[in-house]
């Protein structure tokens, strides 16, 4: 059996964005085994309060990495069993890649100055 599974990134380009939902684009990963195996990158569809999570779901996306989220985003993802990273900052890539070897951990940060 493998085990596939897709990690979507909000980024600046290819740096992590800081604060999820004012993200420019998401860098989505198809990783199989531990390993990366495609990328791509879907500019942000805008930020409306809730949609973005859903919006993700519907990607087929099980893992999102970001630098910070609002509350509101991580209880929309926790209610569609999407693992929510949080804390994470630089290359997208490198954080996928961190994220596979067991290296990166959510820090739990949550933006409190923009709760919906």
């Amino acid at each position: 059996m493998t085990n596939k599974l897709k990690i979507a990134v909000a980024c600046m380009g290819n740096t992590t964005a800081q604060h999820f939902g004012h993200c420019e684009n998401f860098n989505l990963y198809d990783a199989e085994g531990g390993k990366i195996i495609s990328e791509k990158s879907v500019p942000n569809p805008g930020h409306k309060p809730g949609f973005l999570p859903n919006y993700l779901h519907d990607l087929g996306v099980e893992v999102i990495i970001a630098g910070g989220m609002g509350g509101g985003a991580v209880e929309i993802f926790n209610e569609h069993n999407i693992e929510v990273i949080v804390g994470a900052n630089g290359n997208a890539k490198s954080c996928v890649e961190s994220y596979l070897s067991g290296d990166l951990k959510s820090t739990g940060s949550v933006c409190h100055e923009h709760n919906q």
